[in-house]
């Protein structure tokens, strides 16, 4: 079973057990527009929560991606340095940046749930 939060800079986080899956949210793709490039961490990097793990560039504009949690970068989306196009066809699916081990587990209370994310958009 798995548990997805948010954070107000509009990444999203999927929780799988001691392991979380992390991207940016369809609402953060779109305002960047095309994006034509994503630098991922490096596999086994110490994250702490509010660290800049990502930056994604676009034709607009570039981007840090921070972390939302502490842990140790696990896995990269390797598909996006060739395909960085994908987080625009699919940001909350395929187009995930890194998973990384979850550190600080009441790290997870700080961050929204989807009907929480959905009312922050709204006052956007």
């Amino acid at each position: 079973m798995s548990d997805i939060r948010f954070t107000e800079d509009h990444e999203w986080v999927r929780i799988e057990g001691d392991i979380a899956t992390i991207g940016i949210t369809d609402y953060a793709q779109e305002q960047l527009g095309d994006i034509v490039f994503v630098d991922l961490p490096e596999t086994g990097a110490a994250l702490a929560q509010g660290d800049e793990a990502a930056v994604v560039e676009s034709v607009k504009a570039a981007s840090d991606v921070y972390a939302p949690i502490t842990g140790e970068v696990e896995d990269v989306n390797e598909t996006l340095e060739g395909e960085p196009g994908r987080v625009n066809e699919d940001a909350e699916g395929e187009g995930w940046f890194y998973t990384m081990t979850i550190s600080e587990p009441a790290e997870l209370d700080d961050l929204m749930d989807e009907k929480a994310y959905r009312a922050f958009l709204k006052k956007l």
